[in-house]
């Protein structure tokens, strides 16, 4: 077969994009439309290919290295060979300007990343379809010119206006469509014609346009003479005449309403159950995709299957009407479950599926999916009476069992059989180990309320010396749980739970006040007076009565204030500055000290940082860790310590391991220093052997 013929068969799309990621996806989306796919990695590649290849249309990235989309498409409108090629710009950028610029430069339209396989290959089919109808469109411009039987004959709507865009003559067809009589064409203009869609600047547009090139393409919402409007594919050209001027021009316009029509309804098939209006299997695999994609690294996505138990019986005994009324009654019960942001599908004939968009805790599943269930403790009325009705659900958990949305989907059916098979009417995990692992995490939970009520939280001190003399200058306070049966608990292991369950905030007042419990207690004891940092959480910080805490403490412990240092990371500061500045003024007020912990991991600018009543900022330790090892982590501790020395601030490294780490610091002037290298956290009897 010629290449031709095959051209002829099937259309050869052009995808230029300069990530080999993207054009792979483009390719499998287009390739599973049935199209023919050719591959360029920047714009100077898809000028030779089109002048090679002579594509049908091509799918056009606007960020690219070399020649962007937008010069490209401008390029490639000079040429011969896109002149009239359709051209779509893919870009993930929504802004006006951008596709401003796009059209511009003569694209036909544009496409928003992240690609959906099934909507692009419809564009796709739309664009071309309307460039065969373009090109039809200029046949029939031809053909007006030898043939007024053809201008009268047209199905589609033609009209001619003078210069000033006045209406002088028009074929039946617009009358037909319109609903003006030819009689009424003297008082009509383009104007006239332009319906409500389209504001000022799209009549500027289309009259520059007509203007400067003498033709204009596009749609066009053509007003009728009810007030109605339909959309229409509209050419306009200019006819000149002798002298070469401007006499006429000529609007050649194709009603696209059955197409869009056509289209809406080929599109809701495709993606929505007709008897429920719930999106369908492929639709929810989509937004579960989607919400796969926007997951926050500690969030959880939730996927519910459900499965009617023993729903046959309702159609065999009651009939499939019946069986109808029950499922949309389903479908309402479960969207009246869920919120604006989740989705329900119909995903099978009597079988259901929910999409919670995040959770933060796994318990929370177990609680939505008894929620769910309870959507069929009441009988669903049906013409044939009260029915009684049960499900049984399974629970799949991203990221936990399964990265992609068919997965989870297919994990979460396997648990629901397993649910069917326990006994029908209630919910099940996926795996025995997200079983456990929920139970695990709501013991430790019950025990960390009963931990605090206990008293079974303890401190141990970490040391921090001058960098310089070696001298001992602090501690910082670090929170231990001895719990009964699990003995010493790590903080990496509650400390996150705590922060979850709103327990942060209890535990830290008592940290707050057993550290400065403890550092009066050594200066009634004799050892000379030193500060004692503690960390403050995010949700301490925004607790209101923050500052009244501190000062209750340090009042019934009787600790002056300025024995005890505060660390804050910038993170947490930088989430509200303003209310932050005005607390941080309160502690400082107080003769507290305040540290920026972890400084450098977050954003803080420098315009912020002087703003903030610090005393001393902490650089992480993850920087401290490769000072040697990778050239940027050394750049920028040297940065962090002249900076906070031109602003007045100490600087405290943390993590310090290595003696090499410790003169590397000595050398660049930080003040303090904390790690391993030192000392480790001791409690309370080995800080004073070390006092000692």
């Amino acid at each position: 077969m010629s290449q031709s013929a095959a051209r002829s068969e099937t259309p050869l799309v052009l995808v230029v994009d300069d990530e080999a990621f993207m054009r792979k996806v483009l390719r499998d989306a287009l390739e599973q439309g049935g199209y023919a796919v050719l591959e360029a990695r920047d714009g100077l590649e898809a000028l030779a290919a089109a002048r090679e290849h002579s594509p049908d249309l091509v799918l056009l990235d606007v960020v690219m290295p070399k020649l962007d989309g937008i010069a490209t498409c401008a390029r490639l409108r000079r040429r011969p060979e896109g002149e009239h090629l359709p051209i779509l710009m893919v870009t993930a950028a929504e802004d006006t300007a951008t596709i401003n610029l796009a059209y511009g430069a003569g694209a036909t339209d544009f496409i928003s990343k992240p690609i959906n396989a099934t909507h692009l290959n419809h564009h796709i089919r739309y664009i071309l379809r309307s460039s065969r109808l373009f090109a039809d469109l200029r046949q029939n411009e031809a053909r007006l010119r030898l043939s007024a039987k053809v201008f009268e004959c047209s199905g589609e709507m033609i009209l001619v206006t003078d210069p000033a865009g006045r209406i002088v003559d028009a074929n039946a067809s617009f009358s037909r469509l319109t609903g003006y009589p030819p009689e009424a064409l003297p008082a009509l203009g383009l104007d006239a014609l332009m319906a409500d869609v389209h504001d000022a600047a799209f009549a500027r547009k289309l009259r520059a346009s007509l203007v400067t090139r003498g033709e204009w393409k596009g749609e066009f919402w053509i007003r009728c003479k009810n007030g109605g409007s339909f959309p229409a594919l509209v050419a306009i050209n200019a006819v000149h005449g002798e002298e070469g001027g401007v006499s006429h021009f000529v609007a050649i316009a194709a009603d696209l309403s059955r197409l869009r029509e056509t289209e809406q309804r080929l599109h809701y098939l495709a993606n929505f159950d007709p008897l429920t209006d719930l999106p369908n299997r492929l639709r929810f695999g989509e937004r579960l995709q989607q919400s796969l994609a926007e997951r926050i690294p500690t969030g959880i996505v939730p996927v519910f299957y459900l499965d009617l138990d023993d729903f046959k019986e309702i159609n065999e005994t009651l009939g499939h009407q019946a069986g109808d009324e029950v499922l949309r009654e389903i479908a309402r019960r479960l969207q009246g479950c869920i919120g604006e942001r989740d989705t329900v599908g119909r995903v099978g004939g009597d079988e259901f599926a929910v999409l919670m968009r995040s959770f933060s805790l796994s318990e929370e599943a177990a609680g939505m999916a008894e929620r769910l269930l309870e959507c069929f403790a009441r009988p669903f009325t049906t013409l044939g009476g009260e029915v009684f009705l049960n499900a049984s659900a399974g629970v799949a958990l991203s990221p936990h069992d399964g990265l992609s949305g068919e997965e989870l989907i297919r994990n979460a059916q396997t648990a629901m059989h397993h649910a069917k098979q326990a006994g029908k009417h209630r919910f099940v995990f996926f795996s025995e180990r997200m079983n456990h692992q929920v139970r695990e995490r709501l013991l430790l939970k019950n025990n960390l309320r009963q931990g605090l009520s206990r008293d079974e939280f303890l401190l141990h001190y970490q040391p921090k010396f001058d960098s310089r003399s070696g001298r001992f200058t602090g501690l910082e306070a670090l929170a231990r749980w001895q719990h009964p049966g699990r003995g010493l608990v790590w903080p990496s292991h509650f400390i996150p739970l705590a922060e979850e369950t709103g327990l942060i905030v209890p535990l830290g007042e008592s940290v707050l006040e057993i550290a400065c419990a403890q550092n009066r207690a050594w200066q009634a004891r004799g050892f000379p007076p030193f500060r004692v940092a503690v960390n403050l959480s995010a949700q301490q910080f925004r607790d209101r009565d923050l500052v009244a805490t501190v000062r209750g403490v340090l009042q019934r412990t009787g600790l002056a204030s300025n024995w005890l240092e505060l660390e804050i990371t910038e993170t947490v500061i930088m989430q509200d500055t303003e209310r932050a500045v005005a607390i941080l003024e309160q502690l400082r007020a107080m003769g507290i000290r305040i540290t920026l912990d972890d400084f450098g991991t977050g954003y803080s600018s420098l315009s912020y940082l002087k703003r903030l009543p610090v005393d001393c900022l902490k650089i992480d330790y993850t920087f401290i860790k490769g000072i040697f090892s990778d050239p940027q982590d050394a750049a920028i501790v040297r940065a962090i310590i002249a900076m906070a020395h031109s602003l007045r601030l100490k600087v405290v490294a943390e993590g310090v391991e290595t003696e090499a780490q410790r003169v590397f610091l000595r050398e660049q002037g930080c003040d303090e220093v904390q790690g391993y290298l030192a000392a480790m956290p001791l409690p309370v009897q080995e800080v004073e052997q070390y006092l000692a």
